[in-house]
């Protein structure tokens, strides 16, 4: 059985709003949502589980009729939804009474369930959002049915107001695969559980790249024939005792899975070293150079780090005309001649301040910025009133 395992796709959502391209990344997260479904029918797969926040707020009928007929166009997959904590489902919510195509399938309930797919011999669990906050740590003592076949738990958490998660206990629960959603960042655990991530990134937060899960199940699950007959709860017990034995053993087996990037920009941060040399129009130059090698398309968060000369300045706003630029950093300092400049300034502020800073006890990295920082203070307010005087 081939799945494909996606999540916090924020339909609606518009990344970097006070931007020129806002209004192309809000298109772009609705591309990169039919994009999952092309590949859907490429692949073949038999399932596409979303793990929550499929919208980025409460759904607009409209949004939802738009999303079903992509749904609509899915040749082999049945499609297994669960509201996040941005799209739960309030009292009016428009999730509630909306007819899906037959090939969609949403838990409504606020207490964990399961569908019974028999197409393909896979029960999934999973529960909806009835609230944004969910503080209660509802999926630490879940397991699947003792029943065959496959059993999938879809989830939508991982801290503290979003439903902890124990990974451990998690991972030695049973289910063969566990889709989770709510952290944007993609993650595997142990070959048999992972977050998706988002499918595009949302903000400068959100570096690297983007995409989905795709995975196969190979066989149907088999349980221990010698503990047939014995209650729930006795079966449960059995099972947190076998951690690390048969049935981590049978499942790793099984299940095969890898992350598949496929978002269309990442956020990318570039770090600049710039020495005395470095002029602002060697900067340009170089910054040009960097993203025309790691992709003009992609979103960049610029840091100016080294030593400058002291007559040389840099023009951050000239620098956002480059490319997609968010932000810009400048880290980099005068490279000053502190000897020099003590000897020219000791009867005054300046000196003053160079003596005080070396003569610390700490001598550290905070230190250093705190002379360099400084020094720039105290010479442009020296400058400024020489201006004023002249």
């Amino acid at each position: 059985m081939k799945f494909i395992h996606i999540a916090d796709v924020h339909l609606g959502a518009v990344p970097d709003s006070n931007m020129p391209w806002a209004g192309e990344r809000q298109k772009e997260i609705w591309e990169s949502f039919k994009n999952i479904i092309n590949i859907c029918n490429e692949e073949k797969v038999d399932l596409l589980l979303i793990a929550g926040d499929l919208f980025h707020k409460q759904p607009l009928v409209r949004e939802l009729k738009e999303v079903d007929y992509y749904f609509s166009t899915l040749n082999t997959a049945q499609v297994v939804i669960i509201a996040g904590n941005h799209d739960y489902m309030g009292p009016r919510s428009n999730y509630l009474g909306f007819q899906w195509t037959e090939n969609v399938h949403m838990f409504y309930g606020n207490t964990v369930e399961h569908l019974v797919l028999d197409k393909i011999n896979t029960t999934v669990y999973g529960f909806s959002y009835h609230t944004r906050d969910i503080t209660e740590s509802i999926y630490d003592d879940l397991k699947p049915l003792d029943t065959q076949g496959r059993h999938i738990l879809l989830a939508h958490g991982g801290d503290e107001k979003s439903v902890p998660i124990n990974r451990r206990k998690l991972m030695n629960s049973g289910f063969d695969y566990i889709a989770l959603g709510h952290i944007h960042k993609p993650e595997i655990f142990g070959g048999m559980m992972a977050y998706s991530g988002s499918l595009e990134p949302l903000d400068k937060n959100e570096v690297g790249a983007r995409g989905y899960i795709i995975g196969e199940i190979d066989k149907d699950r088999e349980f221990n024939k010698d503990r047939e007959g014995g209650n729930d709860r006795e079966i449960i017990k059995n099972r947190e005792e076998d951690i690390g034995r048969e049935i981590n053993k049978d499942r790793d087996s099984k299940v095969k899975i890898r992350f598949v990037p496929c978002s269309l920009r990442e956020y990318k941060r570039l770090i600049i070293t710039i020495d005395q040399e470095t002029t602002h129009g060697a900067l340009e130059d170089i910054i040009k150079d960097k993203i025309d090698k790691n992709g003009k398309e992609h979103i960049y968060m610029i840091r100016i780090e080294g030593f400058r000369d002291e007559d040389i300045g840099f023009d951050k706003e000239a620098i956002f005309s480059l490319g997609n630029i968010l932000e810009v950093i400048d880290d980099s300092h005068p490279d000053y001649d502190f000897d020099n400049l003590y000897k020219e300034n000791s009867d005054n502020m300046i000196g003053m301040f160079i003596k005080r800073i070396r003569e610390s006890d700490n001598q550290n990295e905070v230190t250093k910025k705190a002379l360099y920082y400084g020094i720039e203070a105290l010479l442009e307010s020296r400058d400024k009133n020489a201006y004023k005087k002249a």
